[in-house]
């Protein structure tokens, strides 16, 4: 008996999720920011490979499947990147003495 490849991959894909939450939910506070520099990283890089894919192909079709996952790759990375300072911006900012008024 064989599996079938999407069923497969779905159950992949949903062990993925749980692995991952587990994952991310025990993370300590203090190796939250460094852990979101590292995720940024990835994303930079994620960026350049999704702007050569949303530059592939002719200059007549730019409305071809690569250019469009290309763009959407290029917005959601920077959401990721973007996302990522503001937090660790926010994480940082709780471990600032904060000043008392006199």
């Amino acid at each position: 008996m064989e599996i079938d490849p999407f069923i497969f991959r779905l159950s992949i894909f949903i062990l993925s999720i749980f692995v991952g939450y587990y994952v991310v939910w025990s993370v300590t506070p203090s190796l939250h920011t460094p852990l979101m520099s590292v995720t940024n990283a990835i994303s930079s890089v994620i960026i350049v490979g999704a702007i050569i894919a949303a530059l592939a192909g002719d200059n007549i079709k730019i409305f071809e499947v690569s250019n469009i996952y290309g763009f959407l790759a290029i917005v959601l990375a920077a959401v990721n990147i973007f996302g990522g300072f503001l937090v660790t911006q926010r994480m940082l900012a709780m471990y600032k003495k904060k000043k008392k008024d006199k």
